[in-house]
C-alpha cells in the first residue's frame, strides 16, 4: 500500500461511522493461473534479470537479491504493525476516533483484517519460495527443512548450522504475528483500540526485528545457495502471484462492467466478490514491492491509501475520467501524479463497490444521486487496475 499524504476530505458521503475500543469473463490474453515454474528461455524481463542479477539491475549477486528479498518482508513487516494497524490505534488514543478510521485501510469492505493477514502471508511465501493456500498457524512448516525441499531462505538456512535457529525463529515470529492480526475481533475499524491489536503491533515489531537480526548472517549462505533461492522466488512465487493478479483483475474489469451495463444488487454482490478476489494476489505481494512495482509507480496506482473523497464526489459530478490518468515518467515527488493517483486503485473501487461491510445496492440513496455517473467511474478505475496489473506481469516476463 502507498500511503496518500494530500489532505483528505473526510467526508461521511452515506457512510455510517462507528468505533468502539474494544463466471467471470477471461481476457484470452491474462497469464495462466498455474504453479508451474517459466521457462527461462522465454523469459527476459525484470525475473531473469533479478535471477541473473546483470547490469540492468541494481543487484551485483544472488545475495544481493536474496538480502532485497528479506529487505522486502521487512518493510512490509514495519508497515503493517507501525502504519496500517499502528497509526489508527495511536490516533485512537489520542482521542480522535474519526481520523482514527479513516486511517484504517479497506474498511468500507471491512476487509482490513484479511489484508493484513495477506501482507503477513507474503513474508511467508517469500521465505518459504510457496504459496500457501493454509493457515498460517496450521501450515506445516516442517516440510521446509528436509534436504529435498525446495530450495528457500528457510530450507537453506535449516541446512546452515549458522542460520537454522534463527530461520526457524522467524518462522515463529511469522505465524505469531498472523495469528495476533487475526485475533483482532472483526471488524477491525469498530475495535481500533483493542488489547488485541495492541498485540498485533507488538507481534509485528517482533517479527521485524526477527529479519533484521537474521538478514545480518546471510553471508553464511553461499552464492550457490542463494542462487537457487532467488530462482524459486521468482519462478514459484512472484511470477504465479502476479499471473494471478492479472486473471483475477480481468474478472473483476468483467463484473463491474457487467453491473455498469445492468445495475442490480445482484451485479453489486458479484462485483463486490470480484473485488475480494482480486485483493488477495495483491495483498500477497506486498513483500517484494521492488523492480517494476516500484520503478513505475503501480503501487500508488493500484493502492493509494486514504482516499481523496471530495475528489472523488466532484469526479462524479464532472465525469472527468482524465482526471485520474497520468503519462510520462513516474516521479514519486509529483503532486498531480499523487493527486490522479488518490482518485483510482483498489480503494476507489472499494467505495464504489461497498457500503458498512456489505455490497451497495441500487437503493443505496448516494448510488442514486449520481447512478450512470457512478457505473462509469467504477469501470474505468477496473480497467486500470487491470492494465496495471498486466504492465506489472508483462514487465517481470519481458521487456
Amino acid at each position: 500500500m502507498k500511503k496518500n499524504y494530500l489532505l483528505i476530505g473526510l467526508m461521511a458521503m452515506g457512510l455510517t461511522v462507528s468505533v468502539s475500543s474494544c463466471g467471470d469473463d477471461d481476457d484470452e490474453n491474462a497469464p495462466v493461473n498455474n504453479e508451474e515454474n517459466v521457462d527461462e528461455a522465454n523469459v527476459v524481463g525484470f525475473g531473469a534479470n533479478f535471477k541473473k542479477h546483470t547490469s540492468k539491475t541494481s543487484y551485483t549477486s544472488a545475495e544481493s537479491c536474496v538480502e532485497q528479498i528479506i529487505d522486502g518482508a521487512i518493510d512490509i513487516a514495519n508497515e503493517v504493525g507501525e502504519a496500517k494497524i499502528g497509526e489508527p490505534y495511536n490516533e485512537f488514543l489520542t482521542g480522535d476516533k474519526t481520523k482514527a478510521l479513516y486511517s484504517v485501510e479497506s474498511w468500507y469492505s471491512w476487509h482490513s483484517r484479511d489484508d493484513y493477514k495477506n501482507n503477513i502471508v507474503s513474508i511467508a511465501n517469500s521465505f518459504v519460495n510457496a504459496r500457501i493456500d493454509d493457515d498460517l498457524d496450521t501450515y506445516d512448516y516442517t516440510k521446509h527443512l528436509s534436504t529435498s525441499a525446495t530450495p528457500s531462505l528457510l530450507s537453506k538456512c535449516a541446512q546452515n548450522d549458522a542460520l537454522r535457529e534463527s530461520a526457524i525463529n522467524v518462522w515463529n515470529n511469522i505465524v505469531a504475528a498472523w495469528s495476533a492480526i487475526d485475533a483482532i475481533p472483526q471488524p477491525f475499524r469498530n475495535n481500533i483500540g483493542s488489547a488485541e491489536t495492541n498485540k498485533a503491533i507488538e507481534a509485528c515489531a517482533t517479527l521485524k526485528n526477527s529479519l533484521e537480526t537474521f538478514k545480518q548472517s546471510i553471508s553464511s549462505l553461499s552464492e550457490e545457495d542463494c542462487q537457487e533461492i532467488v530462482n524459486n522466488f521468482v519462478d514459484v512465487v512472484a511470477l504465479p502471484t502476479y499471473a494471478e493478479l492479472v486473471a483475477k483483475n480481468t474478472a473483476l474489469y468483467n463484473a463491474v462492467s457487467k453491473l455498469q451495463a445492468t445495475p442490480t444488487d445482484e451485479n453489486f454482490e458479484a462485483a463486490a466478490e470480484a473485488w475480494l478476489a482480486a485483493r488477495q494476489p495483491w495483498e500477497t505481494s506486498e513483500a517484494f514491492l521492488f523492480g517494476p512495482v516500484s520503478e513505475l509507480g503501480l503501487d500508488p496506482n493500484m493502492d493509494s491509501w486514504p482516499l481523496d473523497q471530495d475528489g472523488i464526489e466532484n469526479l462524479l459530478k464532472s465525469q472527468d475520467w482524465a482526471a485520474f490518468t497520468w503519462n510520462g515518467e513516474y516521479d514519486e515527488e509529483n503532486e498531480a501524479i499523487e493527486q490522479a493517483q488518490a482518485l483510482r486503485g483498489f480503494h476507489t473501487l472499494e467505495y464504489l463497490l461497498f457500503l458498512n461491510g456489505e455490497p451497495r445496492k441500487v437503493s443505496d440513496e448516494t448510488y442514486s444521486q449520481y447512478a450512470s455517473a457512478w457505473g462509469n467511474y467504477a469501470k474505468n478505475v477496473a480497467l486500470l487496475l487491470k492494465e496495471d496489473a498486466t504492465t506489472l506481469y508483462n514487465k517481470w516476463v519481458k521487456e
